[in-house]
């Protein structure tokens, strides 16, 4: 009898590890990634989602995909309530497949967040304090995350190249991301130690302030949420009762 029990599970989970492969093989063929992404099917057993053709929650994570803005970034998804024919997934024909809810993560880390901004030894660091009104700071139209994020890098001030720090704002507006570097900042997460002249902070907290397209998030979702996490800069989105293309992982 254990014997059997222990048989099942062997083929349970190499079922599972086998779906888990033909998954990845179909989302780096059809989204030309350079390597096989990440692929969890949780659920257990899964030889009975499998009959029924319905699983329960699929994580996918995908490192090193090539963005058209910020570099290489990372993309995670978590597909809730899939429906998809074991026979597809087996011989690879699976090409779209329904899911009752989908959340989408794309993760910038610092190093390409500063080439894009242009400031190659840029850090990102825990937000300060949120501020008391609440919004983490200005930062014009749309929504801000509370607290923002600490921005430190070496860029021009005047004739001199110096460290500063700023605290800027994540803010979502029709459908793009702003980093909106809305004042200096010398708290503990920073590394500014001087003031910067009134007529030149302008012209330094642009060199902060950029927008992105979150055209990378996973299956084309909308972004709902930026924030920042440790070093890196996350943008989030969900969708429900959504239909998506293994092809598609990137819209472009």
């Amino acid at each position: 009898m254990v014997f059997l029990v222990a048989l099942g599970l062997v083929v349970d989970f190499g079922s599972a590890a086998y779906a888990e492969y033909r998954i990845s093989r179909e989302l780096r063929a059809g989204a030309s990634l350079t390597a096989d992404p990440e692929v969890t099917v949780h659920g257990f057993p899964f030889l009975i989602q499998a009959w029924e053709g319905k699983y329960d929650d699929i994580e996918i994570r995908a490192q090193g995909v090539q963005s058209d803005e910020v570099g290489e970034v990372t993309i995670e998804s978590t597909l809730q309530g899939v429906s998809a024919p074991l026979s597809e997934l087996v011989n690879g024909t699976v090409a779209t497949v329904p899911v009752d809810h989908l959340s989408g993560r794309m993760l910038i880390d610092a190093t390409d967040l500063g080439q894009f901004l242009d400031i190659a030894d840029l850090q990102v660091s825990a937000p300060p304090a949120s501020r008391s009104d609440g919004t983490g700071g200005s930062g014009g139209s749309g929504t801000p995350t509370a607290g923002g994020v600490v921005l430190t890098g070496t860029v021009p001030v005047g004739p001199l190249e110096t460290t500063v720090s700023v605290q800027a704002d994540l803010v979502l507006d029709g459908g793009q991301v702003k980093i909106v570097a809305s004042d200096f900042y010398f708290g503990p997460e920073g590394e500014a130690d001087f003031a910067i002249p009134d007529p030149l902070a302008h012209a330094v907290l642009g060199l902060f302030t950029r927008t992105i397209d979150p055209r990378e998030l996973p299956f084309g979702v909308q972004p709902t949420e930026v924030y920042a996490e440790g070093s890196q800069i996350v943008i989030e989105g969900v969708g429900d009762n959504v239909t998506i293309n293994l092809d598609g992982l990137q819209r472009r």
